[in-house]
């Protein structure tokens, strides 16, 4: 008789939670439309409406790259703690 393995439960890790709020933070800023839905201050000429979504794109691209690194950072130590090799 075959010993299948027990799946495991998900691990929440306090990288694993760093790496989740990089990667809303965006959506949530992005979803929350009262908070940038005006004209004012604007930046050499260009409304806070548009200026601010425009700063978003560079931020969220800015926390992607920081989430896709924390990943591999964790798969790293996670294959290590396995003795495994991380791909």
């Amino acid at each position: 008789m075959s010993e299948t393995p027990e799946p495991r439960p998900p691990v929440v890790t306090p990288i694993r939670m760093v790496i989740g709020l990089c990667l809303v933070a965006p959506f949530v800023a992005m979803l929350w439309v009262g908070s940038y839905a005006k004209t004012d201050p604007a930046f050499i000429g260009i409304p806070f409406f548009y200026w601010y979504q425009m700063l978003w794109v560079l931020v969220s691209t800015a926390l992607t790259m920081i989430a896709y690194r924390l990943w591999q950072h964790d798969q790293r130590s996670r294959a290590d703690q396995k003795g495994g090799v991380a791909k």
